[in-house]
C-alpha cells in the first residue's frame, strides 16, 4: 500500500485504509509512507507495518532501491497506489507484485495491472473530485466497500504527553475555551493567509470571547507563529513554536481546541478527523477537491476571474484571493461554530 505523499492527503485516505482492512481481514497489509507524513498514522489499526519511503532522503535506507529491497521481501501479492507518480508505480513494478492498482496518470498505465481512469471534463481536464472519494474507488476496485467516507485518526499516549506539558508550559489549563490558528501547509506560499490578518482575528477573538487563541505550526512556521503572538500583544495568544514540534502533538492540540481557524493545509483535517469544528481559509485551490462532508465546517473564498488557479505560487503577484479574505469575516464564521460559553461571554460583556 503506497500511502498519499502530504498530510492532509493521508487523513482523507483513511475510510479506504479502513476499508481495505476490513476486506482483507488476515491479510499482512504494509504502508509505504514517506517520513515526514509517517506519525499521521500513529495509533490507527489498519497496518501491520510501515516502509519508510522518500527518494530525496539523505539517509539511503530511505530511498527507491531500499524501498524496493524491502517490498521484494515481503513478497506481495498486492500493491494499491494512492499517489499518481510514475515513481510510485515504477516501484510498486521492481517489487515483483503480481498485482499493482492505481490510477492511470502520468503515462504509468503499462507497470498496473489494474487501472482506474480519474474522471476528466470534456476539455479532458481532471475534474475536482474530492480526495476521500477518489481514494475510495480505489477500495471499491476491488471489490472492499467503503461503509463511511468519515475521516479517523487516533491519538496515542505519547500525543496526549506531549499535549500535556505544551499546555502547561503555555498556562492552557484555565477552562477557558482554546481556538487554534494553523498557517502555512506544505504546498506553497499561495495558500498562506497574511500574518497581520492572524494576529488582527487573534486579538478580535481574545477580546471579544473568553477563550485562549493557541497557534500551532509545523518546524518551518516558527517564525509566522512567533510573529502573530508578537503582534496580537496579547498574553491570551500563544503558539507552540517553542515547543518540540511534533505531528502527534498538534493532533493533541486541536483535538483539545473548541474551533480549529486554518489555511487549507494538513491539519485541517485532524480537525474534521477528531471532530473538531474547522473554518478554512482557501486561496488558490478549489474547495472540491478537498471536501470531506464535516457538519462543522466552514469553507471561505474570495471569487476571483482568477482563481481558483491551483498555483503554489501567485502567477498574478498580488495574492489578492488571500489579502482579500478578511479577518472580520473570519471572526463571523468562528463565532457560528464556538462554543454557548464563549458567545455568552461575549453578549455579557
Amino acid at each position: 500500500m503506497f500511502c498519499p505523499n502530504l498530510i492532509g492527503d493521508t487523513v482523507m485516505a483513511t475510510p479506504t485504509l479502513r476499508a481495505l482492512r476490513r476486506g482483507f481481514p488476515n491479510a499482512r497489509i504494509v504502508g509505504v509512507i514517506k517520513p515526514s507524513v509517517a506519525a499521521t498514522l500513529d495509533g490507527n489499526p489498519w497496518l501491520d507495518d510501515l516502509v519508510l519511503f522518500d527518494h530525496k532522503a539523505k539517509d539511503p535506507t530511505r530511498r527507491s532501491w531500499a524501498a524496493i529491497q524491502r517490498l521484494r521481501a515481503e513478497r506481495p501479492d498486492l500493491v494499491i497506489l494512492m499517489p499518481n507518480s510514475f515513481r510510485s508505480a515504477l516501484v510498486a513494478f521492481l517489487s515483483g507484485a503480481k498485482h499493482r492498482v492505481g490510477y492511470a496518470r502520468g503515462g504509468r498505465g503499462p507497470l498496473l495491472t489494474h487501472c482506474l481512469k480519474a474522471p476528466l471534463d470534456n476539455r479532458g481536464r481532471f475534474l475536482p473530485v474530492p480526495q476521500v472519494e477518489y481514494y475510495a474507488e480505489l477500495a471499491h476496485a476491488l471489490g472492499c466497500p467503503v461503509d463511511s467516507l468519515k475521516l479517523e485518526l487516533a491519538l496515542t499516549e505519547a500525543d496526549q504527553l506531549a499535549a500535556d506539558r505544551a499546555f502547561f508550559a503555555l498556562g492552557l489549563n484555565d477552562g477557558r475555551p482554546i481556538v487554534c490558528l494553523n498557517t502555512g501547509g506544505a504546498f506553497g506560499p499561495a495558500k498562506n493567509w497574511p500574518t497581520h490578518h492572524f494576529a488582527t482575528l487573534a486579538r478580535r477573538l481574545v477580546t471579544d470571547l473568553d477563550i485562549v487563541v493557541l497557534v500551532v505550526c509545523g518546524p518551518s512556521e516558527r517564525e509566522t507563529a512567533r510573529a502573530i503572538v508578537h503582534e496580537a500583544d496579547t498574553p491570551r495568544v500563544v503558539s507552540l513554536a517553542d515547543q518540540p514540534l511534533s505531528i502527534g502533538l498538534t493532533k493533541a492540540a486541536v483535538h483539545r481546541s473548541a474551533l480549529l481557524i486554518t489555511t487549507d493545509s494538513g491539519p485541517r483535517h485532524f480537525a474534521t478527523a477528531l471532530g473538531v469544528p474547522v473554518v478554512t481559509l482557501f486561496g488558490p485551490t478549489h474547495i472540491a477537491w478537498t471536501r470531506t462532508h464535516h457538519p462543522m465546517a466552514v469553507h471561505l473564498q474570495v471569487r476571483l476571474p482568477c482563481g481558483p488557479c491551483q498555483r503554489a505560487v501567485c502567477p498574478e503577484k498580488h495574492h489578492r484571493c488571500m489579502t482579500e479574505l478578511d479577518p472580520e469575516s473570519v471572526f463571523h464564521a468562528a463565532t457560528r461554530l464556538l462554543p454557548t460559553r464563549a458567545l455568552k461571554a461575549k453578549e455579557s460583556a
